[in-house]
């Protein structure tokens, strides 16, 4: 792109594109035909299909097809006639009355709609009556951002789209407003315009189940005086009603499971009066030297003397309080006991070494909150405690600091660990955000996805799946990239190049485990909006329930970075075998109108 702007026009099949201002290219268009594999296919499926173009595909022939040929699961003679009659609905509008089988257009047609025949499982299939703990759970950072994390505006829109796309749990950080009487929604210590809650709570509960009937977490970063909690107390239980969630007893012996909270709210954050005692901002250690508590966001980068400041004139203040004042304050925190009540999942940050506060207690469950660079050290030193406590505990990941401009950290070093809740920054796009995306459109894109076996196991000696152990591999996935169509419907036809069309080609990423990680690429193929590269590659997996496949469609460009045409990501253990069409997604996750390819996909 970036190339000389032309005027197009196309007739008689082909497109005119002007060169230079002196003359004219003409290009034609071939329409898109059937491959080998799929001419073959329908040979042997249909009837009378001698040479492979002539003959009819009735129910019965599409039930074989779909049961054999793309081991779907058990398909009925009545559900294969229903896919007929809307193929031929879509296709035929004047005579569908007449017609009761799929001809090879009609056959090749099916298999390019993405709905009725998709590449991964579209509804929820796992066992949903687990704990929570068994569940990788769609999780959202800073949820109520609509940009950067220093300046942009808090909305309740972002709250909405996030639960639109089934994200899970919903991150919102509470501060009194300016005279301290009600509450607002803002990234504290920044510029970021504040909203009130009130608006968010009402947004949660309008769209809370919009997209899955699964429960929506509320994590709670709380910044409020004890008679404002209870401000917050009494809005969740009038605004949610019935909708919320909490147990009789303050400590859970276990989470309870996705299917026993179906369209249930349910908040997380830290008990009052550990609050209380994060309050005072310099904790004072055995050895009587002074250090600062780590908050859940690490400092903004400039703003380190300003806190500190802050930081000394509030623990001065405390510490001049008297013991009465102190006494009273506490007791106020015990006469409002609906807050805390509320509180379904108690979450904490570590307030000693890691290893320390990831020690598995028996009698109750909790949730502990990392950074990254947390999580990375952690893993790199106890690997196998992080899994240990992820089995019956919940983990929270949030994004470093100094991601200001919203962007996010590599998700797969969290899930291989077991940790439940990977926090995104939603509003953004890139690779990482793709592989959220692609993860949780598991399971029916329910937000819940059930982790594998593996990391729920302890052996004879407490020991667990240890992610920096090289396995052997387990299967290959071999991955067969027919070719693609939509790119002349959804973009204008000078869009990639202005002299010429597009030269697409394909990029194959495995994401998983480090063994498994690999990439591969198409040929490229010149001037066509059709592109048909009929090429197949092998992936061999040493941990396939982990491993996702990232797809990403370049057109090529001599002179400039290559254009981007389009990406998606699945996740290996959803795939479904057989030839499929694969939807494609823009830079934002938004699913493209036409864009798709065609693929298939087989395990050795």
């Amino acid at each position: 792109m970036g190339k000389e702007k032309k005027t197009e026009s196309h007739d008689n099949g082909s497109y005119n594109y002007k060169m230079f201002k002196c003359f004219n290219r003409k290009f034609k268009i071939n329409e898109v035909q059937p491959t080998n594999d799929v001419r073959d296919a329908f040979c042997k499926f249909s009837v009378g299909a001698g040479d492979g173009s002539s003959g009819v595909m009735g129910a019965e022939q599409l039930c074989s097809f779909l049961d054999d040929h793309q081991v779907h699961s058990v398909t009925t003679v009545a559900e294969a006639q229903r896919l007929i009659d809307e193929v031929i609905r879509r296709r035929h509008h004047v005579t569908r009355f007449t017609r009761h089988g799929l001809d090879l257009d009609d056959f090749f047609n099916f298999l390019f709609y993405d709905d009725l025949n998709p590449p991964i499982t579209p509804h929820v299939h796992q066992d949903m009556t687990a704990p929570l703990s068994h569940y990788f759970i769609y999780t959202g950072h800073n949820s109520y951002l609509t940009g950067n994390q220093l300046s942009s505006d808090c909305s309740e829109v972002p709250v909405i789209k996030a639960l639109q796309r089934g994200v899970r749990v919903i991150e919102l950080d509470l501060w009194p407003n300016s005279t301290g009487t009600d509450i607002n929604v803002l990234h504290g210590r920044t510029l970021t315009t504040p909203v009130p809650l009130i608006k968010c709570l009402k947004s949660i509960r309008d769209y809370a189940f919009s997209s899955s009937p699964y429960p929506v977490i509320i994590t709670l970063e709380d910044h409020l005086t004890s008679d404002l909690q209870a401000k917050v107390a009494e809005m969740a239980t009038k605004i949610f009603g019935e909708m919320l969630y909490y147990p009789e007893s303050d400590n859970l012996e276990e989470f309870p499971s996705p299917a026993s909270l179906l369209h249930r709210i349910i908040i997380s954050t830290k008990p009052p009066k550990e609050y209380l005692e994060s309050r005072n901002p310099l904790v004072k250690q055995k050895n009587n030297s002074i250090v600062s508590p780590s908050s859940e966001e690490e400092t903004p980068a400039g703003t380190e003397e300003i806190q500190t400041l802050e930081s000394m004139l509030s623990y001065q203040d405390y510490e001049t309080k008297s013991d009465s004042d102190q006494e009273k304050e506490e007791g106020s925190e015990e006469q409002k006991p609906v807050y805390k009540r509320l509180i379904t999942i108690h979450a904490g940050k570590p307030k000693g070494s890691v290893k320390e506060e990831m020690k598995v207690a028996v009698d109750k469950v909790r949730r502990l909150s990392l950074s990254e660079q947390e999580l990375d050290r952690t893993c790199s030193s106890n690997s196998q405690d992080v899994v240990r406590f992820t089995q019956r505990n919940l983990l929270r990941i949030y994004p470093k600091g100094t991601r200001i401009n919203s962007s996010n950290y590599k998700p797969l070093i969290g899930w291989t660990h077991g940790a439940q809740m990977i926090a995104f920054n939603m509003q953004g796009y890139g690779k990482s955000l793709w592989m959220m995306h692609g993860m949780f459109r598991a399971n029916g894109g329910c937000g819940y996805v059930k982790k594998p076996n593996f990391l729920m196991k302890k052996g004879f000696h407490e020991e667990v799946f240890d992610p920096r152990k090289r396995l052997p591999v387990k299967e290959t996935l071999k991955v067969k990239v027919y070719m693609g169509d939509g790119w002349r419907l959804d973009f204008s036809h000078t869009h990639f190049d202005a002299y010429s069309p597009p030269d697409f080609y394909t990029k194959m990423y495995i994401v998983g485990v480090p063994a498994d990680n690999a990439k591969k690429k198409t040929k490229i193929i010149e001037d066509n909006w059709y592109p048909i590269w009929d090429e197949e590659f092998s992936f061999p997996l040493t941990v396939p329930e982990l491993a996702l496949l990232r797809i990403e469609v370049r057109e090529y460009d001599m002179s400039e970075k290559d254009d981007f045409g389009g990406q998606t990501c699945l996740p290996v253990s959803e795939l479904r075998p057989g030839i499929r069409s694969v939807p494609l997604y823009d830079k934002k996750g938004e699913k493209m109108k036409s864009v798709r390819l065609l693929m298939r996909f087989t395990f050795e």
